[in-house]
């Protein structure tokens, strides 16, 4: 028997195949102890409805899709960077911003001053957004604490804002953000704390799955992200990089050298660099927030990564400074009409392509044995999770791990 069955469903399983969306017209889902037991179309159900499930619930006629996955956001943070919008407005750039001592180190600055309490309610409230528009699952990262003590404590607020808003938070150790102005001039030393000092801690205490760098002119070079990457390897950790978002700085190679799940932002990458990601399975996420928000003159080369084969995955970049985005439907929407995916990639890209870019193989999908995170909406079509702008959710519920959540 199931612990529950969901009917009265159009399937959106996003498993690649012949069906658009992997789709299943008049479908239903079992579920048993958090995982879908029996997915198909309801008219092969080896039974009724009642008699097969303990509980059993109707979607409506409108579409079950996977549990929505934002693979990439920066959700913990002090203060916000409002001024900063009006600046860039004015003509001044996120680099020339962050020379004068503003963008990231200035965030930096707000979220030492905050307390864990702060940190984490302002977090829960963001999360809630995205619970909203069927998230499920949420990627966290530090980087604005940039002290042993205070990328914990983002890390640690990140865990305790999950189930406040009804999401899983799989944290990401980005010490290699910036590099904090008292270790101005001593750069060395700061990588050797990130490395042997942030990482074992954050690794003791359970809080990360995986670390990630900003490889950037403005930011870290290669040979100074290879120690962090090597020691968070070594400890199975999943790796990510920031990457080609403002110059070519051969990140996507550098990544498909490392075996990286993922490289974020992409902008500037080569088709060489699409070429190795392809090869070496890298998910190329893309942030079209960071995009907007910036007025960046550059898109990703999405046409090379189709060419090459490269999963294309979509994240808010929620974070206080160049992506204040707190939509991921709103982040689909931006990805088809600025970088040109479909609706249907879009929606791949915050599914299973998201997964991946994670590390995750338990979720993504709608597929039997994989975690039954769902997300159910009042729509005629899948396409329309894409096509509108504000108002109100057409969210109709959430369920995580077989149960159906609330914020």
């Amino acid at each position: 028997m199931f612990d529950s069955l969901w009917v009265d469903a159009h399937l959106a399983t996003m498993i690649p195949g012949p069906e658009p969306y992997g789709s299943i017209r008049d479908g239903a889902v079992g579920i048993r102890g958090g995982h879908i037991a029996w997915i198909g179309r309801r008219a092969d159900l080896p039974g009724t409805p009642g008699a097969l499930a303990r509980q059993v619930h109707s979607a409506e006629g409108g579409w079950i899709t996977p549990g929505l996955i934002d693979c990439h956001t920066h959700a913990v943070f002090g203060g916000n960077r409002a001024q900063e919008f009006e600046a860039r407005l004015r003509g001044i750039s996120y680099a020339e911003l962050a020379r004068q001592g503003g963008g990231i180190l200035s965030t930096v600055r707000a979220t030492r001053a905050a307390s864990r309490e702060e940190l984490t309610r302002g977090a829960a409230f963001r999360l809630q957004d995205l619970a909203t528009d069927g998230v499920t699952t949420v990627e966290v990262k530090s980087g604005y604490g940039l002290t042993v003590a205070d990328e914990l404590r983002m890390l640690r607020a990140a865990r305790e804002a999950g189930p406040m808003a009804g999401v899983e938070v799989k944290g990401t150790l980005l010490a290699l953000h910036a590099v904090p102005p008292e270790f101005s001039g001593r750069r060395d030393a700061y990588l050797d704390l990130a490395a042997n000092e942030m990482l074992p801690a954050a690794l003791g205490e359970g809080l990360i799955t995986a670390v990630d760098a900003f490889l950037e002119g403005i930011a870290f070079a290669p040979r100074e992200v290879e120690p962090f990457f090597r020691r968070a390897r070594d400890a199975g950790l999943v790796l990510r990089l920031h990457a080609d978002q403002l110059e070519d700085g051969d990140g996507g190679r550098y990544a498909a050298e490392w075996g990286a799940a993922s490289a974020d932002h992409l902008e500037y990458t080569s088709d060489d660099g699409a070429r190795a990601m392809g090869r070496a399975g890298v998910t190329a996420v893309l942030l079209p927030g960071a995009y907007l928000v910036l007025g960046a003159e550059r898109r990703p080369p999405v046409a090379s990564f189709r060419n090459h084969g490269v999963d294309m995955a979509v994240a808010t970049d929620l974070n206080p400074g160049s992506s204040p985005v707190r939509s991921l439907r709103l982040a689909m929407n931006l990805a088809c009409t600025l970088f040109g995916l479909t609706p249907e990639e879009a929606l791949c890209g915050v599914t299973r392509h998201a997964a991946s870019a994670m590390g995750l193989s338990d979720r993504g999908q709608l597929r039997e044995g994989l975690r039954a995170d769902l997300a159910i909406w009042g729509v005629d079509h899948p396409s329309e999770l894409s096509y509108w702008l504000g108002g109100a959710s057409p969210l109709l519920a959430r369920v995580k791990a077989g149960v159906p959540v609330h914020a």
